[in-house]
Protein backbone atom coordinates (compact mmCIF):
# COMPACT_ATOMS: atom_id res chain seq x y z
CA UNK A 1 0.00 0.00 0.00
CA UNK A 2 1.39 3.39 -0.75
CA UNK A 3 1.53 6.36 1.49
CA UNK A 4 3.23 9.95 1.01
CA UNK A 5 2.64 13.37 2.70
CA UNK A 6 2.02 15.12 -0.54
CA UNK A 7 -1.02 14.74 -2.97
CA UNK A 8 -0.49 12.27 -5.29
CA UNK A 9 -3.61 12.53 -7.84
CA UNK A 10 -4.02 10.85 -10.98
CA UNK A 11 -6.38 12.26 -13.20
CA UNK A 12 -6.95 9.35 -15.67
CA UNK A 13 -5.15 6.05 -16.29
CA UNK A 14 -5.27 4.82 -20.03
CA UNK A 15 -3.95 1.53 -21.78
CA UNK A 16 -2.96 2.20 -25.82
CA UNK A 17 -1.88 -0.08 -28.39
CA UNK A 18 0.52 0.37 -31.04
CA UNK A 19 -1.56 2.84 -33.23
CA UNK A 20 -3.08 4.66 -30.46
CA UNK A 21 -5.86 3.52 -30.05
CA UNK A 22 -7.70 3.89 -25.99
CA UNK A 23 -8.27 -0.06 -25.50
CA UNK A 24 -8.41 1.16 -21.15
CA UNK A 25 -9.51 4.53 -19.89
CA UNK A 26 -10.22 4.78 -16.21
CA UNK A 27 -11.23 8.71 -15.21
CA UNK A 28 -10.93 9.07 -11.47
CA UNK A 29 -11.39 13.01 -11.17
CA UNK A 30 -13.96 14.05 -13.41
CA UNK A 31 -15.26 12.92 -16.41
CA UNK A 32 -13.05 11.51 -19.20
CA UNK A 33 -10.17 13.12 -20.81
CA UNK A 34 -11.22 14.95 -23.98
CA UNK A 35 -10.12 13.29 -27.51
CA UNK A 36 -7.96 15.99 -27.98
CA UNK A 37 -5.87 15.45 -24.46
CA UNK A 38 -5.34 11.76 -25.99
CA UNK A 39 -4.44 12.91 -29.18
CA UNK A 40 -1.83 14.74 -27.85
CA UNK A 41 -0.01 11.99 -26.61
CA UNK A 42 -0.44 9.90 -29.88
CA UNK A 43 1.17 12.26 -31.76
CA UNK A 44 4.13 13.14 -29.45
CA UNK A 45 4.85 9.65 -28.22
CA UNK A 46 3.57 7.37 -30.69
CA UNK A 47 3.38 8.67 -33.82
CA UNK A 48 6.33 11.17 -32.88
CA UNK A 49 5.65 13.85 -34.79
CA UNK A 50 8.54 15.95 -33.23
CA UNK A 51 11.10 13.40 -34.88
CA UNK A 52 13.03 12.87 -31.64
CA UNK A 53 15.39 10.41 -30.68
CA UNK A 54 14.43 9.56 -27.19
CA UNK A 55 10.86 10.62 -25.88
CA UNK A 56 11.02 11.30 -22.00
CA UNK A 57 8.89 9.22 -20.28
CA UNK A 58 7.31 11.97 -18.12
CA UNK A 59 6.50 15.28 -20.06
CA UNK A 60 4.20 18.17 -19.72
CA UNK A 61 1.87 19.60 -22.82
CA UNK A 62 -0.91 22.14 -22.08
CA UNK A 63 -2.58 21.89 -18.92
CA UNK A 64 -1.93 18.44 -18.33
CA UNK A 65 1.10 15.76 -17.24
CA UNK A 66 1.63 12.77 -18.99
CA UNK A 67 3.60 9.07 -17.64
CA UNK A 68 3.55 6.22 -19.60
CA UNK A 69 5.57 3.37 -19.66
CA UNK A 70 5.63 1.10 -23.00
CA UNK A 71 5.11 -3.08 -22.35
CA UNK A 72 5.94 -4.50 -25.28
CA UNK A 73 2.98 -2.70 -28.13
CA UNK A 74 0.75 -1.74 -25.13
CA UNK A 75 1.10 2.13 -23.45
CA UNK A 76 0.02 2.37 -19.90
CA UNK A 77 -0.18 6.09 -19.41
CA UNK A 78 -1.06 8.00 -16.10
CA UNK A 79 -2.53 11.63 -17.24
CA UNK A 80 -2.71 14.02 -14.00
CA UNK A 81 -3.62 17.84 -14.25
CA UNK A 82 -1.96 18.68 -10.72
CA UNK A 83 1.66 18.71 -9.47
CA UNK A 84 1.79 15.37 -8.62
CA UNK A 85 4.48 12.83 -7.21
CA UNK A 86 6.23 11.49 -10.76
CA UNK A 87 8.21 8.62 -9.17
CA UNK A 88 4.95 7.38 -7.12
CA UNK A 89 2.86 7.20 -10.58
CA UNK A 90 5.45 5.87 -12.46
CA UNK A 91 5.75 3.12 -9.72
CA UNK A 92 1.85 2.57 -9.55
CA UNK A 93 2.12 2.12 -13.50
CA UNK A 94 4.98 -0.60 -12.74
CA UNK A 95 3.21 -2.36 -10.34
CA UNK A 96 -0.02 -2.71 -12.61
CA UNK A 97 2.13 -4.40 -15.31
CA UNK A 98 3.04 -6.60 -12.87
CA UNK A 99 -0.43 -7.49 -11.25
CA UNK A 100 -1.71 -7.85 -14.87
CA UNK A 101 1.24 -9.94 -15.55
CA UNK A 102 -0.02 -12.18 -12.59
CA UNK A 103 -3.51 -12.70 -14.29
CA UNK A 104 -3.61 -13.14 -17.83
CA UNK A 105 0.49 -14.17 -17.53
CA UNK A 106 1.14 -11.89 -20.82
CA UNK A 107 0.24 -8.38 -21.34
CA UNK A 108 -1.50 -8.26 -24.46
CA UNK A 109 -3.68 -6.10 -26.70
CA UNK A 110 -5.80 -9.51 -27.12
CA UNK A 111 -5.70 -10.55 -23.49
CA UNK A 112 -6.64 -6.98 -22.56
CA UNK A 113 -9.64 -6.78 -24.80
CA UNK A 114 -10.62 -10.31 -23.57
CA UNK A 115 -10.33 -9.49 -19.83
CA UNK A 116 -11.55 -5.33 -19.99
CA UNK A 117 -14.18 -5.87 -17.08
CA UNK A 118 -11.89 -7.66 -14.83
CA UNK A 119 -8.99 -5.02 -15.56
CA UNK A 120 -11.42 -2.18 -14.64
CA UNK A 121 -12.34 -3.49 -11.72
CA UNK A 122 -8.71 -3.91 -10.79
CA UNK A 123 -8.11 -0.32 -11.34
CA UNK A 124 -11.18 0.61 -9.07
CA UNK A 125 -9.51 -1.53 -6.28
CA UNK A 126 -6.08 -0.11 -7.14
CA UNK A 127 -6.28 3.11 -7.31
CA UNK A 128 -8.83 5.38 -5.69
CA UNK A 129 -10.23 8.92 -6.27
CA UNK A 130 -6.88 9.25 -8.05
CA UNK A 131 -4.55 8.21 -5.02
CA UNK A 132 -2.82 4.79 -5.37
CA UNK A 133 -4.23 1.85 -2.75
CA UNK A 134 -4.12 -1.78 -2.85
CA UNK A 135 -1.44 -3.25 -5.49
CA UNK A 136 -0.74 -6.81 -3.67
CA UNK A 137 -1.51 -9.21 -5.95
CA UNK A 138 -2.04 -12.22 -3.73
CA UNK A 139 -4.75 -10.07 -1.83
CA UNK A 140 -6.60 -8.95 -5.18
CA UNK A 141 -7.12 -12.01 -6.35
CA UNK A 142 -9.01 -13.03 -2.89
CA UNK A 143 -12.33 -11.18 -4.11
CA UNK A 144 -11.33 -9.97 -7.54
CA UNK A 145 -11.30 -13.38 -9.78
CA UNK A 146 -12.94 -14.38 -13.09
CA UNK A 147 -15.07 -17.56 -13.41
CA UNK A 148 -16.01 -16.95 -16.84
CA UNK A 149 -15.08 -14.62 -20.04
CA UNK A 150 -16.48 -10.87 -19.13
CA UNK A 151 -17.78 -12.05 -15.61
CA UNK A 152 -16.43 -11.46 -12.53
CA UNK A 153 -17.06 -14.61 -9.50
CA UNK A 154 -18.69 -13.17 -6.45
CA UNK A 155 -16.19 -13.28 -3.20
CA UNK A 156 -16.17 -11.59 -0.10
CA UNK A 157 -13.77 -9.20 0.90
CA UNK A 158 -10.95 -10.55 2.92
CA UNK A 159 -10.07 -8.81 6.02
CA UNK A 160 -6.61 -8.25 4.77
CA UNK A 161 -8.24 -5.21 3.00
CA UNK A 162 -9.70 -2.98 5.72
CA UNK A 163 -7.03 -4.31 8.15
CA UNK A 164 -3.02 -2.70 8.99
CA UNK A 165 -1.58 -6.06 7.45
CA UNK A 166 -2.76 -5.46 3.45
CA UNK A 167 -0.28 -7.43 2.50
CA UNK A 168 -1.15 -10.89 4.13
CA UNK A 169 -4.74 -12.79 4.46
CA UNK A 170 -6.18 -14.63 7.52
CA UNK A 171 -6.04 -18.68 7.97
CA UNK A 172 -2.69 -18.92 6.57
CA UNK A 173 -1.85 -22.94 7.51
CA UNK A 174 1.63 -24.53 6.66
CA UNK A 175 2.33 -28.07 7.80
CA UNK A 176 5.90 -26.42 8.33
CA UNK A 177 7.24 -22.95 9.38
CA UNK A 178 10.05 -21.93 7.32
CA UNK A 179 11.93 -18.73 5.98
CA UNK A 180 14.49 -18.41 3.21
CA UNK A 181 16.46 -15.65 2.58
CA UNK A 182 18.83 -15.29 -0.34
CA UNK A 183 21.16 -12.24 -0.57
CA UNK A 184 21.60 -11.26 -4.45
CA UNK A 185 24.57 -8.63 -4.97
CA UNK A 186 26.03 -7.11 -8.34
CA UNK A 187 28.95 -4.94 -8.27
CA UNK A 188 28.67 -2.30 -10.91
CA UNK A 189 32.28 -0.69 -11.84
CA UNK A 190 33.22 2.01 -14.46
CA UNK A 191 36.94 2.16 -15.56
CA UNK A 192 39.22 4.29 -17.58
CA UNK A 193 40.44 3.24 -21.19
CA UNK A 194 43.96 2.59 -18.84
CA UNK A 195 42.19 0.55 -16.51
CA UNK A 196 41.57 2.56 -13.64
CA UNK A 197 38.19 2.99 -11.80
CA UNK A 198 36.48 5.68 -11.55
CA UNK A 199 33.21 4.37 -9.88
CA UNK A 200 32.56 1.34 -8.34
CA UNK A 201 29.62 0.53 -6.20
CA UNK A 202 27.41 -2.84 -5.25
CA UNK A 203 23.61 -2.98 -5.59
CA UNK A 204 22.02 -5.58 -3.52
CA UNK A 205 18.62 -7.25 -2.75
CA UNK A 206 17.65 -9.36 0.15
CA UNK A 207 14.84 -11.97 -1.12
CA UNK A 208 12.71 -13.28 1.29
CA UNK A 209 10.45 -16.90 0.66
CA UNK A 210 8.01 -17.41 3.97
CA UNK A 211 5.93 -20.25 4.78
CA UNK A 212 4.77 -19.48 7.85
CA UNK A 213 1.37 -20.18 9.79
CA UNK A 214 -1.15 -17.71 10.90
CA UNK A 215 -0.11 -13.84 11.60
CA UNK A 216 3.47 -13.82 12.35
CA UNK A 217 5.47 -11.37 13.57
CA UNK A 218 9.34 -11.71 12.77
CA UNK A 219 12.57 -9.67 13.63
CA UNK A 220 15.00 -9.17 11.25
CA UNK A 221 19.06 -8.46 13.25
CA UNK A 222 22.07 -7.57 11.32
CA UNK A 223 25.30 -7.63 12.02
CA UNK A 224 26.95 -5.14 13.75
CA UNK A 225 29.19 -4.05 11.53
CA UNK A 226 26.36 -2.69 9.16
CA UNK A 227 25.86 0.70 9.43
CA UNK A 228 22.69 2.22 7.55
CA UNK A 229 22.80 5.74 5.91
CA UNK A 230 21.07 7.29 9.09
CA UNK A 231 23.00 5.84 11.48
CA UNK A 232 26.11 6.49 9.47
CA UNK A 233 24.89 10.36 9.38
CA UNK A 234 24.14 10.65 13.06
CA UNK A 235 27.93 8.73 13.68
CA UNK A 236 29.49 11.25 11.35
CA UNK A 237 27.71 14.37 13.25
CA UNK A 238 28.86 13.33 16.67
CA UNK A 239 32.19 12.87 15.37
CA UNK A 240 32.49 9.29 15.67
CA UNK A 241 34.43 7.12 13.96
CA UNK A 242 33.22 3.77 12.43
CA UNK A 243 35.56 0.42 12.67
CA UNK A 244 37.98 -0.50 9.83
CA UNK A 245 35.32 -3.19 8.57
CA UNK A 246 32.25 -1.57 8.45
CA UNK A 247 30.08 -2.24 6.24
CA UNK A 248 27.80 1.34 5.08
CA UNK A 249 24.86 0.75 3.36
CA UNK A 250 23.01 4.34 1.23
CA UNK A 251 19.57 3.96 -0.40
CA UNK A 252 17.93 1.29 2.13
CA UNK A 253 14.21 1.02 0.92
CA UNK A 254 11.92 -2.27 3.01
CA UNK A 255 9.08 -3.66 1.81
CA UNK A 256 5.78 -1.77 2.89
CA UNK A 257 5.51 -5.01 5.48
CA UNK A 258 8.27 -3.35 7.76
CA UNK A 259 7.24 -1.45 10.48
CA UNK A 260 8.77 2.01 9.63
CA UNK A 261 7.96 3.38 12.89
CA UNK A 262 9.70 1.25 14.88
CA UNK A 263 12.91 1.02 12.46
CA UNK A 264 12.54 4.93 12.77
CA UNK A 265 12.88 4.78 16.48
CA UNK A 266 15.07 2.15 17.57
CA UNK A 267 16.55 0.60 14.20
CA UNK A 268 14.66 -3.04 15.07
CA UNK A 269 13.32 -4.61 11.87
CA UNK A 270 10.26 -6.38 13.11
CA UNK A 271 7.56 -7.01 10.08
CA UNK A 272 4.72 -9.49 9.36
CA UNK A 273 6.08 -11.17 6.12
CA UNK A 274 3.71 -11.91 3.11
CA UNK A 275 3.16 -15.55 2.15
CA UNK A 276 5.38 -16.99 -0.70
CA UNK A 277 8.42 -15.20 -1.98
CA UNK A 278 9.06 -10.89 -1.95
CA UNK A 279 11.45 -8.83 -2.31
CA UNK A 280 12.47 -7.81 1.62
CA UNK A 281 14.96 -4.71 1.18
CA UNK A 282 17.13 -3.01 -0.87
CA UNK A 283 20.60 -1.22 -0.58
CA UNK A 284 23.70 0.17 -2.00
CA UNK A 285 26.98 0.20 -1.17
CA UNK A 286 29.80 2.54 -2.12
CA UNK A 287 32.87 0.77 -1.88
CA UNK A 288 35.54 -0.15 -4.06
CA UNK A 289 35.59 -3.35 -5.99
CA UNK A 290 37.99 -5.09 -7.99
CA UNK A 291 37.09 -5.25 -11.28
CA UNK A 292 35.71 -9.33 -12.39
CA UNK A 293 36.78 -9.17 -15.72
CA UNK A 294 40.14 -7.60 -17.66
CA UNK A 295 39.48 -6.79 -21.42
CA UNK A 296 42.43 -6.56 -23.42
CA UNK A 297 41.55 -5.91 -27.19
CA UNK A 298 44.04 -5.30 -29.73
CA UNK A 299 42.93 -3.80 -33.28
CA UNK A 300 44.95 -4.65 -36.98
CA UNK A 301 43.71 -2.47 -39.63
CA UNK A 302 44.03 -3.98 -43.34
CA UNK A 303 43.01 -1.82 -46.46
CA UNK A 304 39.28 -2.07 -46.77
CA UNK A 305 38.66 -3.93 -43.58
CA UNK A 306 39.39 -4.17 -39.55
CA UNK A 307 40.95 -7.86 -38.14
CA UNK A 308 39.93 -7.02 -34.23
CA UNK A 309 41.94 -9.68 -32.11
CA UNK A 310 40.66 -10.36 -28.69
CA UNK A 311 42.26 -11.66 -25.71
CA UNK A 312 40.00 -11.65 -22.64
CA UNK A 313 41.59 -12.08 -19.08
CA UNK A 314 39.11 -12.75 -16.00
CA UNK A 315 39.74 -11.71 -12.07
CA UNK A 316 37.09 -13.36 -9.79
Amino acid sequence: QFSHPIPTMATSILILNQRGKTLIQRAYRGSLLASSAVDVFVRRVIQNVDDVEEIPPIFQAGAYNYFYIRQKDIYFVAVSVSNVNALLIMKFLDVLIGVLKEYFLSVEEESIKDNFVLIYELLDEMMDNGYPQYTETKILKQYINQAEAHQIAPATIPEAVTGVTSHRPQGIVHKKNEVFLDVIEKGNVIMEADGKVIQSDVSGSIMMRSALSGMPELKLGLNDKVLLNKIREAKGRSGRKHGPRSVEMDDVRFHPCVRMGRFESNRTISFIPPDGEFQFMEYRVDSTVPPLFHIKCQIEEFPGFCKRNKSFLTSI
